[in-house]
């Protein structure tokens, strides 16, 4: 009986400590908050399925890869999708700092990629995972992961080019 208070201590505990950053992970990998806020349930309740095994282990690694593959599950059910329009038909105020508008434009630039390529740009760019450590995670090879990463940079440079043009600016500052 011990043990098991135990390990549902060990799981509380990493929840409190680590959900912050999985719910960002989740919001990159979906675009939208309470998708994110579901993504996360989800891996954290199958993840608890196998606390006992994986908490030893690299558990937030576990959930991350879990959080990738429901999300991956999720997009191939749901192809019918909310449509965005190029301009809003209501405008709110328009005076959003630099940072803001570049957050908006990624996020949306993010939402038109492939989940696999979302999911390796996420994993590369953002948690900054080497290509193996990417590669693992998704239970994929390492030149799926290589090509993957090339088709999702070359798309974000297509439909963002805002976000290339403020990374140079921001590089020579």
């Amino acid at each position: 009986m011990v043990e098991g208070v135990g390990m549902v201590e060990s799981f509380h505990e990493f929840v409190v400590h680590r959900s912050p950053a999985l719910c960002r992970t989740a919001y990159l990998l979906t675009g939208d908050h309470q998708l994110a806020e579901d993504l996360v349930q989800t891996a954290l309740a199958r993840t608890y399925r196998h606390w006992r095994r994986v908490r030893d282990g690299n558990p937030e690694a576990y959930v991350r890869r879990v959080m990738y593959h429901q999300q991956v599950s999720w997009w191939r059910r749901r192809r019918l999708v909310e449509r965005l329009e190029a301009e809003p038909t209501e405008r709110a105020d328009t005076d959003h700092s630099e940072a803001t508008t570049l957050r908006l434009s990624l996020n949306a630039a993010l939402r038109q990629l492939t989940p696999r390529q979302r999911a390796v740009i996420v994993l590369r760019y953002y948690e900054d995972l080497t290509e193996a450590q990417v590669a693992d995670a998704l239970g994929c090879s390492l030149g799926t992961v290589k090509r993957h990463g090339h088709d999702g940079l070359r798309r974000l440079r297509a439909v963002a080019p805002e976000l290339v043009d403020a990374t140079a600016e921001r590089s020579t500052r």
